[in-house]
């Protein structure tokens, strides 16, 4: 250990030889580590917000349906219902680390306005559990939904648009009930909204699911949304449930959220390839400029590591030597470069970085930098790594030098 310990001292008193040379490495080795943690972080915090937009407005940590709903409900969704009051319900309500539980019923329909007729896509919902689950909807005009048995709506933007209503107006619904009757029910507009797909908001609305049933003369609802109190706890909950309640016996199946997230399952693949290009590029910079630097150490004492060789020191040595100096810069420039880099992430996510609006959206949004633990793990093993392996060829290089030729260099 104590012979480790002067190895360190002998390599940092070699590094400040020529300080300005180490100093350049250092600053190349720290403004790697700052651009992987600044340009990583923000990519990290696109799929945060992605997947806690797609949990907390559209489906929720786990989602319990009647099994093959998803893949055979759209052509006769009201055979696929689940009761109004269960004793499964009751139970995941009860679960510690569940949140809520909100049911939720599908309808399709059409709704008019005077003159005005189109097809709508309508959720009934509970407003008191929508308060905490679906926050990713916003309220642009009017209010939410007052109660559960209140006879009202809320809008997309684009439907009230397409509609030409406002808070305040009166519109009919019509659908097909159970059993092939059609129903029609009216409602006052409460509210107008948007969320974070366009499309969605030209054709969606919202009612109570009291409203929903009776005007589908329907009990229970479509599915079950889990809000969980963490995220990372979703497969834990999801093995849990279903090994708690089995398919074959209670004809419940258990859907995570990410099953049926494509955009978001997407978006991580292609974004994660262009990361890991990122990266490369700044792996390949640090070891092309600090191999660059160490090369012209070795051959600025290349008689000093001659006379070494000629008093006996090993070439295991000198290799050794060199290469823990190319360590030993790896190390100071990426504790520096995770410091600066997270004290950079935190001031610009606190003023925060205006986006346009994304396809799909009408209105842009502010970004931030999300720094993880891994995140910062990562950028310093890959600027250690890549700095290891850049001495590597200078010090191998050193250590093979011929005692002859070297010792000229002393003349």
């Amino acid at each position: 250990m104590r012979d480790q310990f002067a190895d360190l001292r002998i390599a940092l008193r070699n590094l400040t030889r020529n300080r300005r040379r180490s100093l350049t490495a250092l600053v190349i080795i720290a403004v790697g580590v700052i651009s992987m943690v600044l340009a990583e972080g923000f990519i990290q915090w696109i799929f945060w917000a992605m997947r806690e937009g797609t949990i907390q407005f559209q489906s929720g940590h786990i989602q319990v349906v009647r099994p093959d709903y998803f893949s055979k409900g759209v052509a006769n969704p009201l055979a696929y219902l689940l009761p109004k009051d269960s004793a499964v319900l009751k139970t995941l309500e009860s679960t510690p680390g569940v949140k809520l539980v909100a049911p939720r019923l599908k309808v399709t329909g059409l709704i008019s306005h005077g003159e005005t007729t189109v097809a709508f896509l309508a959720e009934g919902v509970v407003p008191a559990k929508e308060a905490e689950l679906s926050k990713g909807l916003s309220i642009v005009k009017g209010h939410n939904l007052s109660g559960p048995n209140a006879s009202e709506v809320i809008l997309g933007r684009g439907l009230a648009r397409n509609l030409g209503v406002g808070p305040g107006d009166t519109v009919a619904l019509l659908a097909t009930a159970s059993g092939g009757g059609i129903n029609a029910i009216e409602a006052r507009v409460a509210g107008i909204f948007t969320s974070t797909n366009q499309a969605y908001d030209n054709s969606a609305l919202r009612l109570p699911i009291a409203q929903a049933q009776s005007l589908l003369r329907v009990q229970g609802a479509h599915a079950w949304l889990v809000l969980l109190k963490d995220t990372e706890q979703t497969d834990h909950f999801l093995e849990q449930f279903r090994t708690r309640f089995p398919e074959n016996t209670n004809h419940l199946e258990f859907v995570p959220w990410y099953a049926h997230a494509d955009f978001y399952n997407k978006t991580v693949a292609l974004f994660s390839q262009q990361i890991n290009v990122l990266r490369l590029i700044i792996g390949l910079i640090i070891v092309l400029s600090i191999s660059n630097m160490l090369i012209m150490n070795v051959m600025e004492r290349t008689g000093e590591v001659g006379t070494l060789l000629a008093i006996g020191l090993k070439r295991k040595k000198i290799l050794q030597m060199f290469a823990t100096e190319g360590f030993l810069l790896g190390l100071v420039g990426g504790l520096a470069g995770i410091a600066l880099g997270y004290a950079l992430a935190e001031l610009i996510s606190a003023i925060g970085i205006p986006m346009p609006p994304p396809p799909g959206m009408e209105e842009g949004y502010t970004g931030e930098i999300r720094v993880t633990a891994g995140l910062l793990i990562s950028a310093f093993l890959i600027a250690s790594i890549t700095t290891l392996l850049a001495g590597l060829y200078p010090a191998w290089k050193a250590s093979r030098q011929q005692i002859v030729n070297a010792l000229r260099h002393n003349i």
